[in-house]
């Protein structure tokens, strides 16, 4: 084999599943038919499931650092501020959800980031270098690139976008539909005159819902626009002229346009491939679910794709690779109708379509039910997501549960005196207990109510951070 996993399609999506690989010393290479890395938004939301999983990857300080926290829409009707609104209620951090907000960050700075978090591993993206046919058989793949190269692989994972060249070689069906009566003016552009504190709708009294979104970029001079367009407007303009006069007739004109970075006219396409696999070929991200921008919940999928399907590459065993499409299928076509959902309050002029929720955050993403995922009772069951909480080492040293998770392993928590079966594992006291060298006090008693622990409970917690087993 020349490499164990290929990659085709170096985004969010495909990057995180590289990292994954990388992390536990398993060849992979990544390739890209783009001969130069992406620029622009798209992609800017990050729900708080997503900062949990970039913590695990060692990127979440970077990308904190670079983004920044949910701000407050001011609402110009008529070329006046008439109030504010928030898409999100503030949140305040608990022991099980540290992050409990989501995060704003342009989708090629997320990229760039975790570009940078590979090659710390040695491996690099290799642009300009398409994915040109393939073929796989009982051992491996044998992939042709653009380059005139060919691969040997004994996986391929096509993470090549939408119009996934891997999915349309495979033949499988991309169920859904393209709305081609909802269409949205989207694209990035500064805009001198706005306070970058707040986001900014503008809109006619006449017609508050139709009107023209801006929203910051961190770390950059431009907004995200975004415009609703009628039935009545055909053959729009995208460019920067175009959309001057647009916020001009409903700004009255205080707002000035520059430096138009990229536009486009957007189509809702809702789709969900038929198969995330094919024999020892796998689609994740976009290649597998397309998704409204309602919601913020494609790139955030597409990456827990990847999360999912690292750990089970490297280990290769038919039980976890038979897992992936199950496990993430059903996720996937739970957050479709959700962002669809979300898409038709707009459209409908619904007051509260801005407004973002628990259902949004990807917190509650689980594989109950799941073929790795045996029946269970009580609040906590194998399949859910492995809460936080904070712990104390013998010399009172904080720690937390979430730092024991991180990195390519599984972790076996045992509460109570009870001996460890298997490392790594960790052996946590109730809170109270005399500190001992070999075992972790709970601190407040968070991890004790988080797991519905008792003395001799076993919790073994997956490499993606969530729950296998509760004995």
């Amino acid at each position: 084999m020349d490499t164990r996993v290929l990659i085709a399609g170096a985004g969010p999506t495909g990057l995180t599943l590289a990292i994954e690989l990388a992390r536990r010393d398993v060849a992979v290479r990544i390739v890209d038919k783009a001969e130069t890395y992406f620029v622009g938004s798209r992609g800017d939301g990050m729900q708080p499931r997503t900062l949990e999983v970039f913590e695990d990857l060692g990127v979440l300080d970077a990308v904190l650092a670079a983004g920044a926290a949910p701000v407050p829409m001011k609402i110009h009707l008529g070329g006046e501020v008439v109030g504010e609104r928030m898409m999100f209620d503030p949140v305040e951090p608990t022991p099980s959800k540290p992050y409990p907000t989501g995060w704003f960050l342009g989708q090629s700075q997320t990229e760039g980031i975790l570009r940078d978090r590979l090659a710390e591993f040695g491996v690099r993206v290799e642009l300009n270098t398409g994915l040109t046919g393939f073929e796989q058989d009982a051992d491996g793949v044998t992939a042709t690139l653009s380059t005139g190269e060919t691969v040997r692989a004994a996986y391929l994972v096509g993470a090549d976008g939408g119009k996934s060249f891997v999915r349309k070689a495979l033949g499988i069906a991309f169920e859904g539909s393209t709305d081609e009566s909802i269409r949205m003016l989207l694209g990035d552009v500064r805009a001198e005159g706005l306070d970058r504190a707040y986001g900014h709708w503008f809109a006619t009294p006449e017609d508050p819902m139709s009107g023209m979104m801006f929203s910051p970029l961190p770390g950059t001079p431009h907004f995200q626009f975004g415009a609703p367009l009628g039935d009545g407007e055909t053959d729009v303009e995208t460019a920067l002229p175009a959309v001057q006069a647009r916020l001009d007739a409903l700004s009255g004109g205080t707002v000035r346009l520059s430096d138009l970075a990229w536009s486009t006219v957007w189509r809702p396409n809702v789709r969900l491939a038929a198969r995330f696999r094919d024999g020892r070929v796998f689609l994740a991200g976009d290649a597998a679910h397309v998704h409204p921008p309602t919601g913020g919940q494609g790139l955030n999928t597409g990456i827990q794709d990847g999360y999912n399907l690292g750990w089970k590459l490297a280990d290769g065993s038919p039980e976890l690779l038979d897992s992936y499409e199950p496990e993430r299928r059903a996720n996937a076509a739970r957050v479709l109708g959700i962002s669809s959902e979300l898409m038709r309050k707009y459209v409908d002029g619904d007051e509260d379509a801005h407004r973002r929720g628990e259902e949004t955050q990807q917190l509650d993403v689980n594989y109950r039910g799941g073929p790795l995922s045996p029946a269970g009772t009580g609040t906590l069951r194998p399949g859910d997501r492995a809460p936080d909480a904070p712990l104390a080492d013998a010399n009172g040293k904080r720690v937390r549960l979430f730092e024991l998770f991180r990195g390519p392993h599984a972790t076996e928590l045992v509460f109570g005196d009870g001996p460890a079966s298997a490392e790594p594992a960790y052996r946590i006291l109730p809170a109270g207990s005399a500190p001992t060298p070999d075992a972790l006090i709970d601190e407040g008693g968070h991890a004790y109510a988080a797991y519905e622990a008792s003395a001799g409970r076993r919790v073994l917690i997956r490499p993606d951070g969530y729950v296998w087993s509760i004995a």
